[in-house]
């Protein structure tokens, strides 16, 4: 949707608000923290900035759950795989674990490359759409990111 009244002011702030998403390499959890302070800031004052600060919340709390349903999903399947029928015992007071095959170390090996390879494709896609919607919001441009769940509305 294009804002014909976006002053550069405007434009600038939200391109800020974009980026601003990328502190998550620098700072843990800025990608929430910096976008959530400046559009609580900035809303009022502008339209523009307060639609864009809502998309870029957004994707980043969809991203957020996204990943922690990775982890989730990830952990006991590797837990179960590595745990299931195995006998540990102790021997000359070592930890020895019986049934430990390579079948198990494969399934655990499995999961790991999928769940890294599914978030890795989320990291590399957040960090294009973020540029994206940046470049979008300098022409004046609201975007609207995919794979979003609408949390503020």
């Amino acid at each position: 949707m294009l804002y014909t009244m976006t002053s550069n002011n405007d434009k600038t702030t939200s391109i800020l608000l974009q980026l601003s998403v990328l502190s998550q390499y620098f700072i843990p959890l800025g990608n929430i923290v910096f976008p959530v302070l400046i559009w609580s800031i900035k809303r009022k004052e502008s339209s523009f900035v307060d639609k864009n600060g809502k998309q870029v919340i957004n994707f980043q709390l969809s991203l957020l759950l996204y990943c922690l349903v990775i982890v989730l999903i990830a952990i006991p399947i590797i837990l179960y795989s590595a745990f299931h029928n195995n006998t540990f015992i102790i021997e000359n007071c070592e930890w020895i674990v019986k049934e430990f095959n390579s079948g198990r170390i494969t399934g655990i090996i499995a999961t790991v490359v999928v769940s890294v390879i599914l978030f890795t494709v989320l990291k590399v896609l957040e960090f294009c759409l973020v540029l994206y919607a940046a470049v979008k919001n300098s022409n004046g441009e609201s975007y609207k990111y995919p794979i979003t769940i609408n949390f503020i509305k």
